[in-house]
């Protein structure tokens, strides 16, 4: 494992965000050392599902999508979960996220429907990437190259297709933080 002490992540999460995609990713990075804050649309906690429909537990955030000052992060991390996903993409401020993400060429972590994102905000054309496979023609049609593999890493950009991918997604994340 890797030391990331003195490395802020920012995760951005709406209602309904696959659990493991946040939950995981999250805990391996603070045990590494990393300073860990997740940011919504609203302060109230977030409700995380398992497979898209079964709630688990609300996540507490730490600020809206408003607060978060990309400039003062290592990396940005977004999980997956449809709904999630489908209603994050439409967030003005989390395009603007994942483009100032890729202008400041830090580390994007995007799994499964979370490439959503990328595409809403025109950043998967010319990447080659990969993502929950239904969206697989979205990032086609968006000028992007998809690939079915566990992480796909061009550049900055990290992306992977479901939760079995987590153990690749967050090596592939901490090494891209060391």
């Amino acid at each position: 494992m890797s030391d990331l002490t003195g490395k802020t992540v920012a995760i951005i999460a709406t209602d309904f965000f696959e659990e493991a995609e946040l939950v995981q990713p999250r805990d391996a990075l603070r045990e590494a050392g990393a300073t860990v804050r997740i940011y919504s649309t609203g302060t109230d906690p977030i409700q995380a599902v398992e497979g898209d429909t079964t709630p688990t537990q609300k996540v507490e955030v730490d600020g809206t999508l408003d607060d978060l000052d990309v400039g003062t992060v290592s990396a940005v991390v977004v999980p997956g979960g449809t709904v999630n996903a489908d209603t994050i993409r439409t967030e003005p401020r989390a395009q603007d996220i994942v483009r100032e993400a890729m202008e400041l060429k830090l580390p994007l972590a995007v799994i499964c429907h979370g490439p959503w994102l990328l595409v809403s905000a025109g950043l998967a054309r010319g990447r080659r990437l990969t993502s929950y496979p239904s969206l697989a023609d979205d990032v086609r049609n968006a000028g992007g190259t998809w690939t079915d593999e566990e992480v796909v890493v061009d550049g900055n950009l990290i992306t992977s297709r479901n939760p079995d991918d987590l153990p690749a997604f967050i090596k592939a994340l901490e090494d891209a933080l060391s």
